[in-house]
């Protein structure tokens, strides 16, 4: 480390060799300043070469934009604006900095870290100026960049970016890119001295999207997403694909030409199953996969590159047998709860844990209704009314019309198990057999009492609870299907609950269970029941944390919300695009991050009002302290924690829309 009393000496010997290493000015590297084979300073005063710049960068905080290499930035207007490429290795954040090397001996103190956070970000007064150098190797960009959050008038950025220019042999090529919408407003008033950058214009030129990280080996092989409806794909291939397809089999790695959002169905499986997945443009026609496809690779998927090998079927093999995945055990189902029951009663909390509460919930309930219950329990969340057939009445239905049998017939046939395609006619078969079986005569007239007296004349909304989704270590997100049965219409309300219960036999969720070697008879399904949603203006998804920041410097709530119609957020069709923002609702100012725009509206025009943003913002913030106790730091979790949250705004129009909260479970994270 570099002594404080050292700072002013190393200016005067990096300007020096500035001088000395000839730069003009022009987009040309000089001299390093760092000897090869020592380690980085604490900062630099001017960059001379690329090797420097990478030694002193770090990924940044927000990755939301891929292939990026940042260097922090901070200009000192009380020391002749002393400017400072600070190690971003070393030092994290600008305070850690600035406490450790601009505090005291001839240098004003630095204050606390709440007091300079307030003050350096926010104040027009402020002592520094804040930034970053980053590097956005996808279009080859140079871009001065502040915190999405700070309030900097152009006045202070069109300074800092002059000083960054004068001081970097990229200088001439050095663009403002605004990170948020409130940095955007101030920045239009910047002069064409300013060159800027948008992130449409940087995202449009990335090639490479990373979205679950990790490795995995397996047959690559390239095909297209609508033949995924007719082709058996096999448990160890890695799939390249041209595009986002909407569902798909278990798979060991997942490259698809369309990029695709952090809460894509195709992405939440990635997570879910522990598997790389990415985004590639012209994937399909990459030279190094066209020429490995059929055969066994490596795919490694990192937050900045991805790699792809050669590997023998031997080497597959041994790295099959290690990294097969474990088998889960399903939560014993509880039997002994006959009764509808509201939803407020069904996740009881005493003086145990609410992990405990919810366990004991999962195994009479299932997942989705458990965690309904906590939310529809905890003020400020806002949640409509619902009630839970417990699982006992999937079990009795199961047992009356003889499918446990049937099942266990099945399980036996060697060419059902052996065979994918008999495989998926007969699940279809065992389906087409549970739509038409007998409902109880008990459940019946319980159901049309409850349903006569608490939800005269309207549709109603069966939603799938099982004791093998929306659990923490076995998502199995999608696994099941929800079915709505019309106001009125006895025998479409009973269709409507014997499909849902019979999508416990899909072939994709049978296959997810049987991957896992999970007892297919041990799987339950209760049913959380709720009003339907007949005209929603809006429908979205998010995450109580920022999926773009694993450090915890830059929290937020990621938001990926679609307009009301056709387009679902999750299952989008081709080329249908969503307004997709990280919102940073506990900074001042509440600044959005955008990541892509809709591109059903007008341009200018985004899905949620900022009131509409505050109101979700406030919700999520709820869920997310709610649930801490039982999947967050309070439960001991030391890693990522947030919580995945589906959302509606329903109402007479878009500007009286109402937000409701569908459903919350743990989010598995981003892999590593």
């Amino acid at each position: 480390m570099y002594a404080k009393r050292n700072v002013h000496w190393l200016f005067l010997f990096m300007a020096m060799s500035w001088i000395a290493c000839g730069n003009d000015g022009q987009t040309q590297e000089g001299m390093c300043q760092i000897p090869a084979g020592v380690a980085a300073p604490d900062f630099l005063a001017q960059f001379t070469c690329r090797a420097d710049f990478d030694a002193l960068a770090s990924e940044p905080l927000d990755s939301s934009l891929p292939g990026a290499q940042s260097v922090k930035v901070v200009l000192d207007t009380t020391d002749a604006s002393a400017l400072y490429f600070q190690n971003s290795q070393k030092y994290k954040i600008h305070y850690e900095f600035a406490s450790t090397h601009l505090s005291g001996q001839g240098h004003p103190l630095v204050p606390s870290l709440s007091s300079f956070n307030q003050t350096e970000y926010f104040s027009p007064d402020r002592r520094f100026i804040l930034g970053a150098v980053t590097y956005y190797s996808g279009p080859g960009v140079w871009a001065l960049e502040l915190a999405p959050y700070d309030t900097a008038s152009a006045e202070l950025i069109q300074t800092l970016y002059t000083r960054v220019r004068k001081a970097a042999y990229f200088g001439p090529s050095l663009v403002f890119h605004p990170t948020s919408d409130s940095v955007a407003a101030e920045a239009q008033r910047l002069p064409t001295s300013v060159p800027q950058k948008s992130t449409d214009e940087l995202y449009a030129a990335i090639d490479y999207q990373p979205l679950n990280l990790g490795t995995a080996v397996g047959r690559l092989h390239i095909l297209s997403a609508a033949s995924l409806a007719t082709t058996y794909v096999p448990y160890r291939d890695i799939v390249v694909l041209d595009r986002v397809p909407n569902d798909i089999s278990v798979v060991q790695g997942i490259i698809t030409e369309e990029f695709q959002t952090p809460l894509s169905h195709v992405n939440v499986l990635s997570q879910n199953r522990r598997n790389p997945n990415m985004g590639l443009r012209n994937a399909t026609s990459h030279p190094q996969l066209v020429a490995l496809d059929g055969k066994w690779v490596r795919l490694v998927v990192g937050a900045q590159s991805f790699s792809v090998s050669e590997v023998s079927a031997a080497d597959a093999e041994d790295w099959w047998q290690t990294h097969k995945p474990a088998a889960v055990q399903l939560p014993p189902a509880d039997l002994s709860v006959q009764a509808l029951t509201d939803i407020a009663q069904v996740t009881v909390e005493g003086t145990g844990s609410l992990r405990d509460a919810l366990k004991t919930a999962v195994a009479a309930f299932g997942g989705k209704a458990a965690h309904y219950s906590v939310m529809v329990n905890t003020p400020g969340i806002p949640i409509r009314k619902a009630f839970a057939i417990p699982a006992y009445h999937y079990a009795r239905f199961m047992l009356l019309n003889g499918f446990y049998t049937r099942l266990d017939a099945l399980l036996a046939d060697p060419t059902f198990r052996d065979n994918p395609a008999v495989r998926d006619a007969k699940l279809a078969e065992f389906r087409a057999a549970m739509g038409q079986a007998l409902l109880d005569d008990a459940l019946q007239a319980a159901l049309r009492d409850k349903l006569n007296r608490e939800y005269p004349g309207r549709s109603m909304r069966f939603r799938s609870s099982t004791n093998s989704e929306d659990l923490d270590g076995f998502p199995c997100a999608g696994c099941y299907e929800s079915h709505t049965g019309k106001a009125g219409d006895w025998a479409d309300i009973l269709n409507a609950i014997r499909d849902t219960w019979a999508s416990a036999f899909l072939f994709r969720t049978f296959e997810e269970r049987t991957y896992y070697s999970i007892d297919h008879k041990s799987v339950v399904m209760a049913l959380l029941v709720t009003e339907n949603f007949p005209s929603e203006e809006a429908n979205g998804v998010a995450l109580t944390n920022n999926p773009y920041d694993t450090s915890g410097l830059q929290p937020g709530f990621y938001v990926n919300v679609q307009a009301g119609g056709d387009a679902e957020v999750v299952h989008p069709p081709p080329g249908v695009t969503s307004d997709q923002y990280v919102y940073q609702f506990h900074q001042p100012g509440q600044p959005i991050t955008w990541v892509s725009h809709n591109n059903l509206l007008e341009p200018g025009q985004n899905v949620l009002s900022r009131a509409q943003n505050y109101e979700l913002g406030t919700a999520l913030d709820r869920i997310h302290q709610r649930f801490n106790s039982a999947y967050g730091p309070a439960a001991g979790n030391q890693g990522w924690y947030a919580m995945d949250v589906e959302f509606k705004y329903d109402g007479d129009s878009a500007a009286s829309a109402k937000l409701f909260i569908k459903q919350a479970r743990p989010n598995p994270g981003r892999g590593n």
